[in-house]
């Protein structure tokens, strides 16, 4: 996925095929939001911002790393959901429905790991956001925008495997992973608000 055309990865998420799907859609959400963060950081650089520099270098290091990982989360996430596929074509029976609890648990990892990523973001936005060169200051509403979509689109698809995983201490675990998006939403949306207010001052 990471080496695929973006005309391939949209002809290949229109397709009747079973992933990649919203899944692997929130992670690069997320993958959208740290590069946006990375570039507004990046011309956040120079003599005019030292005073911000060592922040600044901890947000390019960080969102560099957070993009990377959100790219594998999606791959991860097809993967995944390929296995919740395979698992349905089972004959029915007490392995098929062992196979499948099972898989669905997988298949929510890569969303919950996505919301931790989102999560991170949107601090990350609020962090670059008063220090940030102006002149992309819209870029920081593009990412936490971007990380906002990831949130909401990544709890979704934890949500949707939580009834069929049959281990109640996981369920338990993936619901508390997903807590505090509300919080986090609101956030980015007041990142949003704050980016507008400026720019039509």
């Amino acid at each position: 996925m990471r080496d695929s055309k973006i005309v391939d990865f949209l002809a290949e998420l229109a397709d009747k095929v079973p992933a990649p799907g919203g899944g692997a859609t929130a992670a690069l959400h997320a993958a959208q939001s740290a590069a946006l963060l990375g570039m507004v950081a990046r011309y956040t650089t120079g003599e005019r911002y030292a005073e911000h520099a060592e922040t600044v270098d901890a947000v390019i290091g960080e969102t560099d790393a957070l993009r990377a990982g959100a790219l594998r989360l999606a791959e991860e996430d097809a993967a995944a959901f390929t296995a919740v596929s395979d698992a349905y074509r089972l004959p029915k029976g007490e392995e098929r429905t062992v196979t499948i609890a099972r898989a669905l648990a997988g298949a929510a990892e890569p969303p919950a790991r996505v919301v931790e990523t989102a999560t991170r973001l949107v601090e990350l936005c609020g962090l670059l956001l008063p220090i940030g060169n102006r002149n992309v200051v819209t870029d920081v509403a593009a990412a936490a925008d971007a990380a906002r979509a990831a949130l909401t689109t990544a709890r979704v698809n934890v949500e949707v495997n939580l009834r069929g995983i049959k281990d109640e201490r996981a369920r338990e675990e993936l619901a508390a992973r997903l807590a505090g998006v509300d919080a986090a939403v609101a956030g980015a949306d007041r990142i949003t608000a704050e980016v507008r207010e400026e720019i039509t001052r």
